[in-house]
């Protein structure tokens, strides 16, 4: 298969990133300028001056209520690629990530993710990416960003609305009944600003607690509840 053939539609969901988004572009930008079959799709809920922002750069906005399920279903409605590829505007792909991905598409994976690293050298945090590269539930997480074949991803009927968190892992699970997920060796670059507002340990060990709730079926109120109770400038 020609990997140059693989059009991909970059989603990126965002609320209220007037801080990062400018930089997040610009650099995303950078690395796609000159590859073809690429587009960049922002799917916008903010309240501050994030749209304005967007309007500055060479970027399909698309407006759309709250949640990021709904955020990334309403961007992939509006993409054309061939492979949709959701990432958190405070998650920076590698530099090949375009190559990976096609690359992937082309030896017949579906569906997969980066490795993970943070922005943080701290020993704890280089820990909890390092664990990234395991196919275990628990190491997985929307920052990682996520591949998906298109018609693949309309056919499992996208992102589940009804969920405000765990999203992510809803749909690998989903994925999972039917494809290999694939982890893919290069590494997206996150922002560890909500490590550094809520504590290193401290916040692994609330998503650890998030993970075992959403697996123990605990309905979505109360999860969110514990979230909002519990972490800070997210």
């Amino acid at each position: 298969m020609d990997t140059q053939g693989i059009s991909i539609s970059i989603i990126i969901p965002t609320y209220n990133e007037e801080a990062i988004i400018a930089q997040s572009l610009q650099t995303i930008l950078a690395i796609t300028e000159q590859i073809k079959g690429v587009e960049i799709i922002v799917s916008d809920a903010s309240t501050d001056s994030t749209p304005k922002i967007l309007s500055n750069f060479p970027v399909t906005v698309c407006p759309s209520k709250k949640g990021r399920s709904t955020q990334m279903n309403s961007g992939a409605h509006l993409a054309k690629g061939d492979i949709l590829y959701f990432l958190h505007a405070d998650s920076m792909p590698p530099e090949t990530f375009i190559d990976d991905i096609r690359s992937a598409v082309a030896a017949g994976k579906k569906a997969g993710c980066f490795r993970m690293n943070f922005n943080d050298p701290h020993p704890v945090m280089s820990l909890y990416g390092w664990f990234t590269q395991f196919p275990w539930m628990v190491c997985r997480g929307g920052d990682q960003s996520l591949f998906i074949d298109k018609s693949f991803f309309f056919n499992l009927g996208g992102f589940d609305e009804t969920l405000l968190v765990m999203e992510d892992i809803n749909i690998i699970s989903r994925i999972e009944q039917h494809e290999q997920f694939h982890i893919l060796e290069t590494e997206v670059t996150t922002s560890a600003r909500r490590y550094h507002k809520n504590g290193i340990i401290q916040l692994q060990i609330i998503f650890g607690t998030i993970h075992f709730m959403y697996a123990l079926g605990v309905n979505q109120e109360t999860i969110i509840r514990y979230y909002k109770d519990n972490i800070n400038g997210d």
